[in-house]
């Protein structure tokens, strides 16, 4: 075999080698490929097995998960309550009601946060505000809009979770120009400073917004918190009734208008804002440029912080970030508008704080028993939640007070708490009160004592309805004061009260001069108003070291002028009430503008430190009802009896809203009730009426002397009956029996009330009495009187002790018997008798007035007006040097008096004016005399007899 044939024979038994090989691995590869296959099945199998078991394990989960917070969703909700409820749940919104308690969680609702799933699911997006921090929203271009429309819904709700009054909004919209704040305007219509009165656009507007806030921060702090709270939260909770209100600064499009310093105020009441109850909630339009040196990351680090980036809202804060959050709109407009107004509505009651006198007051053990001699200490309400805000005088240079507050303001409250309290304190041998109200009311009528009761001990002067003569009287009675005391401390070498009582034991009382609306002093620029500047300025310069302290009250202090700067500025107790700026500028300081941010009825600002702002201190004026303070007076009363405390000198009462009474007239009294025949004197008084002044009652003195004779000249014919009745009464009681005779001619219309009055004289007087109402019989009276008149002139040498005469004419306008006749009728050409002509009424009239006074026969006179005066006897008003004017015109007034003085009085006022005394006297005329006090009269003049 070749060798060729041998290496085919290699190759071929090689090859089928080979093909061995590779059908053994063909066959191996199809035996692993099988058992890999039904691997791989067994595998995939348990693999699926796995899958689906973990699968059942992560939707069980996800649904426990999912059914978990759902349930913490509705528990949140329910726990919150409207606080996080949905503004779709209209069924539950309906039985919203504004609440009466502020929830303790500050967290709130706006809007919802998107948990990633298959299925949506959505957690209410709550974020903490009140008692926490600032909210800052950011966004641009239509994004603004949504948070926008999120900040409305969101106020509205803090709005239906807050008590009503105890949210304030200040809006500044400086490119809507309010429209994005216009819904919540209809607050205003129920209180002006729920939303600040308007949303504010102006830079300069923003500004003095924000000094505003800073402010009230300042305050809160350092007079209410200072280290004793950590938030407004504690002390609201001591506080009670004078919580204060939360307050929201609501700033859209920041920085539009906002100038730097503003940026940097914005900033600190972001920072210390909460603390103090204020919250800073801005919108910040990131597209606009900050201002200059304004790091918006210094007002990011005190607010929670949402902001839009480009495509959806995120809570800008660790673990929410991925979180989409969808802000919530507002409700339904219904909604919308029935919160708003429903809230308003309650603040106008909510916004009125009471806080009960009962709090202010001693113990009943501790009542009389507080030493005044180094000066006058007295709670006036609240200031802050743990203490009480004291009127001190008599201490530095705090010895006199002013008070100013507008109308509603609490400042009759105040000075009733003032004035019970210091009665409560101190014992009449303490303190000694003045009071004048000049006021168109009766605040201090309820001293004067009622239904039977006695005047306030403590009271020396009490003046409703005041009038500027009375006024000055008491201040002219202080003045007096002052100067004996003045006079007893330098006799005792000492330098005041205190000095004073302890040197000798003697308890001199305080003297505290109160005079509500004092600018009425100064209406007028005349000698009144001068001489009254002057001794205020006396007894405020002087009278702190005499123990003598001066209240002046007012509703402002613009206008008054006439009242010297430098007197007021000795007063360095202030106390301003609601007012404007102005006003709180005048009482205050110039730069003190404090009381015009006040914003209740009640509340005010203490300041003993001549006004100047780091003398402010805030307090509320404590309540003090009418029925509650007459409760308290009555128990002074009794207190008064249970100490035997007597008055040395009676209150002095002027109640200028109502006609004097004759009852109260001592003089008159002692003179009725006197037992023996009263001696002889120069003259005889008709007393007419209290006068306005601290003096005896205002009289008319008849005396032998031509022209006293009497007119009373006004339409009132009800206070000139009274008058006359009254007259008469008076001159009688001067007389004995037969010592006096008057005739009276009453033209009284018969169907007036007071028709009755002077046809009693002849049963009341003990004298001979003529009454007639007839006109035909004038001539019959005038004559008798005419020929006691003429006889007396016949004798004149030869008098002795002649009765006095007095002829009464009531309406002397319809006497027309007594006009002058002109000398030019008929009968003077016709007349040819050669006897002498009898005169007639009118000359008789003549001679009555022209001769009568000088002979003891006088004349009393009530006419209408003037004109009917003149054309009665026209040219006889120098016959009367005593005239009595009620209102009239200036140019009647003029004639009669020389003075248009009588066109300005009022109602129950009268002036007297004595011509050869050149006096002219305000007064008020006495009323119609009850039939109690006429049988007192009749009684005491019938003893007289």
């Amino acid at each position: 075999m070749s060798k060729e044939q041998e290496l085919i024979g290699t190759i071929n038994r090689q090859f089928e080698q080979f093909n061995q090989a590779v059908a053994n691995v063909e066959y191996l590869q199809t035996l692993c490929l099988e058992q890999a296959k039904q691997e791989h099945a067994r595998l995939r199998k348990e693999a699926q097995q796995v899958n689906q078991e973990k699968t059942a394990q992560i939707e069980s989960a996800y649904k426990q998960t999912t059914q978990r917070l759902a349930a913490e969703r509705d528990d949140l909700v329910a726990v919150h309550g409207f606080a996080a409820l949905s503004w779709g749940d209209e069924s539950k919104w309906k039985r919203w009601q504004p609440p009466t308690n502020l929830l303790e969680f500050g967290m709130v609702r706006i809007g919802e946060v998107l948990v990633p799933g298959k299925n949506k699911f959505a957690l209410p997006a709550l974020i903490p505000l009140l008692g926490s921090q600032a909210l800052l929203l950011g966004a641009d271009g239509q994004a603004k809009e949504a948070a926008s429309r999120a900040v409305q819904g969101f106020l509205l709700r803090l709005l239906a979770i807050i008590p009503p009054g105890k949210l304030r909004f200040t809006f500044i919209d400086p490119v809507g120009l309010g429209q994005n704040a216009a819904a919540f305007m209809q607050l205003a219509d129920h209180d002006d400073l729920l939303v600040t009165y308007k949303s504010w656009s102006e830079t300069a507007h923003i500004e003095k917004q924000l000094a505003d806030f800073t402010e009230h921060m300042e305050t809160v702090i350092q007079k209410y918190l200072r280290n004793q709270y950590a938030s407004i939260e504690q002390y609201n909770h001591e506080a009670g009734e004078v919580a204060e209100p939360y307050r929201l600064l609501v700033i859209f499009d920041f920085p539009t208008n906002i100038s730097e310093s503003a940026a940097r105020r914005l900033v600190s009441i972001a920072q210390n804002g909460p603390r103090c109850g204020v919250y800073p909630l801005v919108i910040v339009d990131r597209a606009k440029p900050l201002p200059y040196g304004f790091a918006l990351a210094d007002l990011e680090r005190h607010a929670t912080c949402i902001v839009h980036n480009g495509d959806h809202f995120v809570w800008d804060s660790p673990g929410f970030r991925e979180y989409p959050l969808v802000l919530e709109k507002p409700p339904k407009k219904e909604l919308f508008n029935q919160i708003v107004n429903r809230v308003g509505e309650a603040a106008q009651d909510a916004s009125r704080v009471v806080v009960p006198f009962d709090k202010i007051t001693p113990s009943k053990n501790d009542w009389w028993q507080t030493d005044a001699s180094e000066g006058l200490n007295v709670p006036l309400g609240p200031a802050g939640a743990r203490k009480h805000q004291y009127l001190d005088l008599g201490k530095g240079t705090a010895h006199h007070v002013l008070v100013a507050g507008k109308t509603g303001s609490g400042k009759s409250t105040l000075l009733h708490v003032l004035i019970t309290n210091l009665a409560l304190y101190y014992s009449p041998d303490e303190v000694e009160l003045y009071l004048i109200d000049f006021k168109k009311g009766v605040e201090f009528k309820a001293y004067t004592g009622q239904n039977g009761d006695k005047p306030l001990p403590h009271a020396r002067v009490i003046a409703v309805e005041s009038e500027r003569e009375f006024g000055l009287s008491v201040l002219q009675g202080l003045d007096a004061e002052l100067k004996q005391r003045g006079d007893l401390f330098r006799k005792q070498g000492v330098n005041n009260l205190a000095e004073y009582r302890k040197s000798n034991g003697m308890k001199m009382p305080r003297i505290l001069l109160v005079v509500d609306e004092f600018q009425e002093f100064f209406t007028e620029d005349d000698n009144l108003a001068a001489h009254t500047g002057q001794i205020l300025d006396r007894l405020v310069r002087q009278g702190r070291s005499f123990g003598m302290h001066v209240l002046l009250g007012s509703q402002t202090l613009a206008g008054v002028y006439s009242l010297s700067r430098s007197t007021i500025d000795q007063m360095a107790v202030r106390v301003a009430l609601q007012c404007s700026e102005a006003d709180s500028r005048l009482i205050l300081a110039d730069d003190n503008i404090a009381a015009r941010r006040l914003s209740r009825a009640g509340e005010a600002i203490y300041n003993d430190a001549n006004g100047l702002v780091e003398g402010n201190s805030p307090f509320q004026v404590a309540w003090l009802s009418d029925d509650l303070r007459n409760h308290y007076l009555q128990e002074i009363q009794q207190l008064a009896q249970e100490n035997e405390y007597y008055q040395t000198n009676q209150t002095i009462i002027f109640e200028g809203n109502t006609p004097a009474n004759i009852d109260n007239n001592q003089l008159l009294r002692t003179l009725i009730n006197a037992p023996d025949r009263p001696q002889i004197q120069r003259y005889t008084e008709a007393w007419l009426g209290d006068p306005i002044a601290i003096k005896p009652p205002t009289a008319v003195r008849f005396r032998k002397q031509s022209g006293s004779n009497l007119l009373i000249l006004g339409q009132n014919d009800e206070m000139g009956v009274s008058m006359m009745f009254n007259a008469v009464i008076g001159l009688a009681a001067h007389y004995a029996r037969r010592s006096a005779k008057f005739f009276i001619l009453d033209f009284s219309p018969v169907d007036a009330i007071y028709a009755d009055l002077l046809p009693q004289l002849p049963d009341l007087l003990p004298h001979e009495v003529v009454w007639q109402r007839r006109r035909r019989d004038v001539a019959e009276i005038i004559a008798q009187v005419a020929a006691i008149v003429e006889q007396r002139l016949e004798n004149e040498e030869n008098l002795g002790e002649e009765a006095a005469i007095y002829l009464c004419i009531y309406g002397l306008q319809r006497a027309r018997d007594l006009r002058e006749e002109d000398d030019f009728g008929y009968s003077s050409f016709t007349d040819f008798d050669d006897g002498e002509k009898p005169a007639s009424p009118a000359k008789q009239f003549v001679t009555i007035l022209r001769d009568g006074p000088d002979l003891g026969v006088h004349t009393l006179a009530w006419c209408d007006t003037l004109p009917n005066f003149e054309r009665t006897i026209g040219r006889m008003m120098r016959e009367f040097e005593m005239r009595v004017l009620m209102q009239m015109n200036a140019n009647d007034s003029s004639v009669v008096i020389d003075s248009p003085a009588a066109s300005k009085l009022g109602a129950h006022r009268a002036l007297l004016y004595v011509e050869d005394e050149g006096r002219l006297e305000k007064f008020r005329p006495y009323a119609l005399p009850l039939e109690a006090w006429k049988q007192n009269v009749k009684r005491g003049l019938d003893k007289k007899a």
